[in-house]
């Protein structure tokens, strides 16, 4: 692959940038529609041709050029990430943060901090997790007010927060992400590109997650209902993953009936895409039913993961 590389034609132009920016906009709808795991060969290798191409950029272009180079780069660790892969996940969001350092964007910094956080969560690393959200926060404040991003951010640290069973501060960090989201509401095209996704649905459902983690389902249930009702369709992993958050604070209280059918639509959307981590979500969230093995709704839904997931 290197030596194919060499062959390319060093050059860069504007219109290479617009075509660059164009097929990182597709690689994220796409792992956003069908998961991320699938587009490693083709994101990391998109990584490797613009790294090359940094060798002869100068200027305005090479700036441009590194910006783009960081945004692949962390595309890449959130693909690893979808696909469990933690430590080459690990890898490739360090990789973005010494990238977007090279440029000087603050934000796009505490963006892939944020990132480094949701990973250190999964991995079971909280202390870490809490630590770099944290520091992606400072980050985005040296680099102005950016309402959108901090209330992204303050979220991101709900989540952390409720892994370590930390309450007090899991709600004390909703509230500022709420506080933030209303100094930008209605102005919200007035933010970076990155983080437009984080609309009111998108508070609105990761505050009913922070509330699941922390175990308070009751409260947790009816926000990552009404979010996955407002979700458009064509958003598979998102809706899968809220649909088995759902399954998982209904269960806890008892309603296994509407937690089953909530796991079969999770179900449904996990067999529509490659995501190995939504797909571990089901398999926890079948661990957790094993207390009501016998029970027909769950024969049922372990019938169809069977059939589904193999």
């Amino acid at each position: 692959m290197d030596d194919l590389l060499a062959l390319v034609d060093g050059q860069v132009t504007r219109s290479t940038l617009t075509a660059l920016r164009s097929s990182v906009e597709d690689y994220w709808r796409r792992d956003n529609e069908h998961g991320g795991a699938t587009l490693r060969p083709a994101v990391v290798g998109h990584l490797r041709y613009v790294s090359r191409l940094l060798d002869s950029a100068e200027g305005g272009l090479r700036l441009d050029l590194l910006a783009i180079a960081a945004e692949l780069a962390r595309l890449s660790g959130w693909a690893y990430f979808d696909a469990r892969q933690y430590s080459t996940a690990r890898t490739y969001f360090t990789q973005a943060l010494k990238l977007s350092h090279g440029h000087g964007d603050r934000l796009f910094m505490a963006n892939v901090l944020s990132c480094m956080s949701l990973l250190a969560t999964y991995d079971g690393n909280l202390n870490d997790a809490v630590t770099l959200v944290c520091r992606a926060q400072d980050a985005a404040r040296a680099a102005g007010e950016q309402p959108l991003v901090m209330s992204m951010l303050h979220l991101r640290e709900a989540f952390a927060q409720a892994a370590l069973r930390d309450a007090r501060s899991c709600h004390q960090a909703v509230e500022r992400s709420r506080d933030q989201y209303e100094h930008v509401r209605g102005r919200e095209a007035e933010a970076p590109s990155w983080v437009r996704y984080f609309d009111e649905t998108k508070l609105l459902v990761d505050t009913g997650i922070a509330y699941a983690r922390l175990g308070e389902a009751a409260r947790a249930e009816p926000l990552i209902a009404e979010g996955l009702r407002r979700e458009k369709t064509d958003q598979h992993r998102g809706r899968a993953l809220h649909a088995f958050w759902l399954a998982s604070t209904q269960l806890q209280q008892g309603k296994l009936d509407q937690a089953c059918t909530s796991a079969g639509l999770a179900l449904d959307l996990t067999a529509a895409i490659d995501s190995p981590r939504v797909s571990g979500h089901v398999q926890e969230l079948h661990r957790q039913m094993l207390p009501y093995a016998r029970e027909a709704p769950v024969l049922v839904f372990e019938q169809r993961m069977r059939e589904a997931l193999g």
